[in-house]
């Protein structure tokens, strides 16, 4: 596979820059002429046919194991003094195969069953109406910095037993890390920001978790130090880096879901007039506005053969992006799939991914969105833009807003 670092940086970020407001032609255009794409740009394989994504996220054939393909990317002397980063980046859960992945996602996954998750209802609730009321009288409110992040910041600390005063913090250790991982093309900067931020979080969890140790709660974190104290399910190493991932993707990856959400909203009145008629329809709007405008945009994985796929010869150790965006805008699966429909029958989107790494957070995203929307609507029934552009960040592998301004 050609080094992403041999291509022009300049060039790559200008193609996405270029890309940012709106992705989804692009799309268009490679699922009809080269749904099988290889970018000289980013020096892999794109995906962007609902079936290609969905088989390949489950093949065994290909792993998840790829925080060397972020790592590859910078010079080599700069991968020498990032190895803490990257050593970090190969534990996560979403960078393991089976039969670790299999081990280390069993004890997580009860924390996070539709009937465990229903219980943080009414705290977010709670949190929902607070963040509301502190914007109403201003009568304006940027969703993400006041509203989105700072929700699912408090959500996420909480099930962790994280302090209150801690969350801010935490958002800066989140963006830093996402910056790099989330990045088409890493730069050096990028990754010394993440690999500082990486083990400033690492020591705050290090203490939490001694603390944890001395006086137990009933809260997850409080859990995953029982599991890690029988020795052979869960080492110390591999319970920090999942609770890096968890405060990691459950904050950012839900609050940029809620910004992409509301604005789909907003740009889409008939939408938003059905859904304020009729409450009813919020669980279908969630999975509708999941499809329409999905915060994560793909899942990365690396060949471990080689391998053909409608006729493309995709070798050993070349890294696939499995275009999630592109997959759930597929008219194959999804009709007329450029229009948002609440209404919509059988959404079978990928915006939480397929198979052995579906998105285990998935029930508390729902839920938060959900929450979310029909509190925003129901206390501000007159919301609108209050810009007539918006800016996204420069980001791969996903989408989000730097800033959403709203009225009402």
């Amino acid at each position: 596979m050609a080094n992403a670092s041999d291509h022009d940086p300049d060039q790559l970020r200008s193609f996405y820059q270029a890309q940012l407001p709106d992705p989804y032609p692009i799309y268009r255009q490679l699922r009809s002429e080269d749904p099988v794409h290889w970018s000289d740009l980013i020096g892999a394989w794109i995906l962007t046919r609902y079936d290609d994504v969905k088989a390949v996220t489950n093949d065994p054939r290909f792993s998840s194991v790829r925080a060397h393909y972020f790592m590859d990317q910078l010079p080599e002397t700069a991968q020498q003094r990032m190895q803490p980063l990257g050593h970090q980046l190969e534990l996560w859960l979403i960078h393991l195969d089976p039969p670790d992945h299999s081990r280390v996602r069993a004890l997580v996954h009860k924390a996070f069953v539709p009937r465990v998750v229903e219980q943080l209802r009414p705290f977010i609730h709670k949190i929902v109406n607070e963040l509301l009321d502190g914007v109403e009288l201003a009568g304006a409110m940027d969703v993400m910095r006041d509203f989105a992040y700072p929700l699912t910041a408090a959500v996420i600390a909480e099930l962790l037993g994280i302090r209150q005063a801690d969350r801010t913090q935490f958002s800066q250790w989140s963006d830093n890390i996402n910056g790099f991982v989330g990045a088409a093309h890493v730069t050096t900067r990028q990754a010394e920001k993440a690999q500082r931020s990486m083990l400033e979080l690492m020591e705050y969890l290090h203490t939490l978790i001694e603390a944890r140790r001395h006086s137990p709660t009933d809260d997850l974190l409080s859990s995953l130090i029982a599991v890690e104290e029988q020795g052979d399910k869960l080492n110390e190493e591999e319970l920090l880096a999942l609770c890096v991932l968890l405060l990691f993707a459950g904050h950012e990856t839900t609050a940029n879901q809620i910004g992409n959400a509301l604005l789909a909203l907003l740009r889409n009145p008939d939408q938003l007039q059905k859904l304020q008629q009729d409450p009813e329809l919020t669980a279908s709007a969630v999975e509708e506005l999941l499809r329409f405008d999905s915060s994560v945009q793909r899942l990365g994985r690396v060949a471990i053969d080689d391998i053909n796929i409608c006729g493309r010869q995709i070798r050993q150790g070349e890294f696939v992006a499995a275009m999630l965006g592109a997959a759930n805008r597929d008219p194959v699966h999804f009709a007329e799939p450029d229009t948002l429909d609440f209404e919509r029958n059988q959404n079978n989107h990928l915006s939480f991914g397929y198979g052995r790494h579906y998105c285990i957070g998935a029930p508390l995203a729902r839920l938060e969105l959900e929450i979310a929307i029909n509190r925003i609507l129901s206390r501000f029934p007159a919301l609108r833009l209050g810009t007539a552009e918006v800016e996204w960040y420069d980001n791969f592998g996903q989408r989000f807003l730097r800033a959403l301004p709203v009225v009402f």
